[in-house]
């Protein structure tokens, strides 16, 4: 089954770009853009200073950014994702990097508001050239929150490789930068159990093993109409178009298994 790249980037441009922030707080960024300037300066790396607020995104590029056609002086682009980035990179990369960052949200709801700057997701990309590719590591943080909780800043990290060995998929991990400790999924829960209810999520592992709604209705001792109830509900609250993409959502995301 094929991995719905569309579904996943809209449920974490949903989240992101959807959160309230209390009217008059203002947020100084240049000291942020400031220091990540420097930093790109030493390291030759590429970075993306993100804004959820103002829907931007400021990238900084060192040497390392040739790879992506990044031109050396900073880059303002009217969007928090760097789709510019994104499409040099393998897409199913591309759909489990962004799946990292659903869990790496879910994860922080879960710890006390203080200690969400410990934590930084770190993975390994491939670049869109299947033969021959480029092998990117790649870490997302959080570096500024508004008094309400809501994520306000985002840095995105890349540079080059040393792990070259051909495989699929990104190693994705959350670790915490202070004790190197990486978390494993049994310490966050998965997405689906704020995202779905219980009974959508069963209804949905039911739909996953091939069972049809007249099926689950009669395993569940339900009427059909509350099955296609539940399923309706589940793709309006996964935002896809309809149930296989929120099955292939449901893959990526850990939800249910294969």
């Amino acid at each position: 089954m094929a991995l719905s790249k569309v579904s996943i980037k809209d449920q974490l441009t949903s989240i992101l770009l959807q959160q309230t922030f209390l009217d008059g707080e203002k947020l100084d960024i240049e000291d942020y853009k400031n220091s990540v300037a420097s930093y790109v300066a030493i390291e030759q790396c590429v970075a993306v200073l993100s804004d959820f607020q103002a829907d931007c995104s400021y990238i900084y590029a060192g040497n390392f950014g040739a790879l992506f056609g990044l031109p050396s002086e900073s880059l303002f682009i009217d969007s928090a994702f760097e789709d510019c980035i994104f499409n040099k990179i393998n897409s199913d990369d591309v759909t489990e990097r962004h799946a990292l960052e659903l869990q790496y949200l879910q994860y922080l709801k879960k710890i006390p508001d203080e200690e969400y700057r410990k934590y930084s997701t770190f993975s390994r990309l491939r670049t869109s050239d299947s033969e021959n590719p480029n092998y990117i590591n790649h870490r997302t943080m959080y570096l500024k929150k508004a008094a309400n909780g809501s994520i306000w800043l985002a840095l995105c990290l890349y540079s080059p490789s040393g792990d070259v060995h051909a495989r699929t998929g990104i190693d994705g991990r959350i670790v915490n930068i202070q004790t190197g400790e990486t978390i494993t999924s049994e310490k966050y829960k998965p997405l689906g159990e704020n995202l779905l209810s219980k009974r959508e999520l069963e209804i949905l592992k039911l739909v996953a093993k091939g069972n049809s709604s007249n099926q689950i209705a009669k395993l569940l001792h339900i009427s059909v109409y509350t099955v296609r109830r539940h399923r309706q509900n589940i793709i309006q609250k996964m935002q896809v178009s309809n149930t296989t993409e929120a099955l292939r959502t449901a893959f990526v995301l850990g939800l249910i298994k294969y």
